[in-house]
């Protein structure tokens, strides 16, 4: 029997199109990637879709598990996933999410895949792991040209074959990479695992990594101490002999998020490695791949705020309370532009990372820039995704802490962007070691940021604030994250006031660069237009 009347009920969000974002597709054309755009928009209508969206709660809801030996007891050591984690995979791969890039000639491909990696990490967050560190083995595969020229072409190959074969058999490759150790940490350079040279050329490697995502990639790069110092070697599951490589997976990490992507612990049994680069040159070679993935770390947290703020957003247009929708109450209405204002910065000035990207190769200046905008960016866009996302999931209000409602598992993802590739410290001591040790970074800076003088008092003052702080380096360690996050804060107010909504770089400016501004989110100064700024958010 019918007992009363339900209402006041929020209608579900998919479908709804991933790809309707001002910021993101203005920068897709600012950067040169207007070409892309019809493939961006596929790609959003498909990631918020109900079938997408659905694949990315089961792939969570039914983790990866481990298999280490067979019914006879023959070591097997494969990780079993959900079915849906092979279709988002097969997406990711098929639209060119990972290695494509590289092997595009056309301008603007960077910025291109970084648009589309940003419109599907909607759907699931934790298959994106594999398919950056795919993207991201390229450059540093390139140190060896006969390993490179023979695998370069599978790792860019838009077909996703997932099984246990000889990498050059397959019709395409996913990598993975291997560098922390139990008595390591960030600090690898203390790693112990050993490589010992054979007469074909080869290493044989001994040890044991901490962390190692996506174990049942088809290949790793891995760190370990050869004769000449700390090197990076490339380890393949199966052989070329079609003998699998003794790398054994211990056990699956029971992680707080990412809970669709297997991360392990591999112990090598005198696997068999190929030296990628020099002996002795390990960190300056894999570097090139981290610094890849350290891109996708900004990338994946410029989602994870969207994703935040469009479903909070949506909640508030339907969801109504004393009398009035959420989103009309003026204390909501400062939370959410608030919130959107975050998500805005975050995208536009990975946009401008996406650029830097593509013409680093051919443009000293750019390249300069990436490597210090970067680390910044790295650092301070990763750590404000946790805040970001508890405070979208409050905008639900007790619904928002139920699993249904999406959030739990937003929030759940949000810290491991500051983790992965180096967490606070980390990032922010890289970005003052490249400024140590690469004067031209520093030059780079000042003239992207320079770029948007004269448009806001505020923003005039915190770039001489950045002046006066790198000129005082006593204590300089010390007040590392203070000077990192002034950097971050105005590389992206420059790139606001010079390419964002007038509403967004104002509200920002008066908020992050000035002196009347909370310390949570939702205490932005009287007199912003909250209302230009919301309908950013609406989808």
């Amino acid at each position: 029997m019918q007992t009363h009347e339900v209402f006041n009920q929020v209608p579900d969000i998919a479908p709804f199109d991933v790809s309707r974002n001002p910021a993101l597709l203005e920068g897709l054309h600012r950067e040169g990637a207007g070409w892309a755009e019809a493939e961006v928009r596929e790609l959003g209508v498909l990631a918020g879709g109900v079938e997408a969206q659905e694949w990315g709660l089961l792939a969570n809801e039914y983790p990866p598990v481990l298999h280490t030996h067979d019914r006879y007891g023959h070591r097997v050591d494969e990780v079993e996933f959900h079915p849906h984690w092979h279709d988002l995979m097969n997406v990711a791969v098929s639209h060119g999410l990972h290695g494509a890039p590289w092997l595009d000639e056309r301008p603007g491909a960077h910025v291109a895949r970084a648009a589309k990696f940003y419109t599907w990490g909607a759907a699931d967050a934790g298959h994106m792991c594999p398919i950056s560190m795919t993207y991201a083995v390229v450059p540093a595969l390139r140190h060896n040209k006969e390993l490179s020229a023979k695998y370069e072409p599978l790792l860019g190959s838009r077909v996703y074959d997932f099984g246990l074969r000889e990498p050059s058999s397959k019709a395409g490759l996913i990598a993975g990479m291997s560098m922390t150790e139990k008595q390591g940490g960030s600090d690898v350079r203390a790693n112990t695992t050993t490589a010992t040279p054979q007469p074909d050329g080869s290493y044989r490697i001994v040890g044991h990594k901490w962390f190692t995502s996506a174990p049942m990639s088809d290949m790793f790069l891995t760190l370990a101490q050869a004769p000449g110092g700390l090197s990076c070697f490339l380890l393949t599951r199966v052989l070329p002999d079609g003998t699998r490589n003794p790398l054994r997976i211990q056990r699956l990490k029971d992680k707080l998020g990412n809970k669709s992507n297997a991360s392990s612990e591999i112990e090598y049994e005198n696997a068999t490695g190929w030296l990628v680069g020099a002996e002795g040159a390990g960190v300056k070679t894999i570097i090139e791949m981290v610094n890849m993935t350290r891109l996708d770390c900004v990338i994946g947290s410029a989602t994870g705020m969207r994703t935040g703020v469009v479903f909070a957003a949506h909640h508030a247009r339907h969801r109504e309370a004393f009398g009035a929708k959420l989103i009309d109450q003026p204390a909501m209405r400062n939370v959410l532009a608030d919130l959107v204002i975050e998500s805005d910065a975050a995208t536009t000035v990975m946009m401008r990372l996406a650029g830097a990207t593509d013409r680093a190769t051919s443009d000293p200046a750019e390249a300069a820039l990436r490597r210090i905008a970067l680390a910044v960016t790295k650092y301070w866009v990763c750590k404000r995704a946790p805040s970001h996302a508890a405070e979208a999931l409050e905008c639900f209000g007790g619904n928002g802490y139920a699993e249904e409602s999406g959030m739990p598992r937003l929030y759940r993802e949000a810290p491991l962007m500051s983790i992965w590739e180096g967490s606070g410290n980390v990032a922010a001591l890289d970005a003052l070691r490249a400024m140590g040790r690469q004067p031209e970074t520093v030059e780079a800076y000042f003239a992207e940021v320079s770029l948007a003088r004269g448009a806001n008092p505020r923003l005039d003052d915190a770039i001489a604030r950045v002046g006066k702080e790198l000129a005082d380096l006593s204590d300089i360690e010390y007040r590392a994250r203070r000077v990192v996050e002034l950097m971050a804060l105005v590389l992206q107010g420059a790139q606001l006031v010079r390419h964002g909504h007038p509403a967004v770089a104002d509200a920002f400016c008066a908020s992050r660069l000035g002196d009347d501004w909370g310390i949570a989110f939702g205490t932005l100064p009287t007199g912003v237009d909250t209302g230009a700024i919301l309908e950013r958010a609406l989808v």
